[in-house]
């Protein structure tokens, strides 16, 4: 995962724990999602996910947002190593 990932970001749900095994470590950068200085992520991936299950009826949606405390440990951000961090999560709080 992650060949030809130039900019932007991904979320990657990973259920089986796995992911750390199956993406291209020499192009992107994968963070987990939980830990406290990721909270401007937490809230934007809420919000992602809210507004497809609002916008679809995903059920599955649905229970990710039911039980999202459960569920956001197993999710990665995705980045290409040349963009920062710190600098995407500005962005999302200047966002926000």
């Amino acid at each position: 995962f992650g060949a030809g990932m130039t900019g932007g970001f991904a979320y990657v749900l990973d259920l089986e724990r796995n992911f750390v095994d199956r993406h291209n470590h020499e192009l992107i950068d994968i963070h987990r999602v939980s830990p406290e200085h990721m909270e401007a992520q937490r809230t934007y991936l809420k919000d992602l996910i809210r507004e497809h299950a609002l916008e679809t009826g995903s059920p599955w949606a649905q229970e990710i947002l039911d039980n999202f405390a459960d569920y956001v440990g197993h999710f990665w951000l995705v980045k290409p190593k040349a963009m920062d961090l710190a600098d995407l999560i500005g962005s999302l709080r200047t966002a926000a």
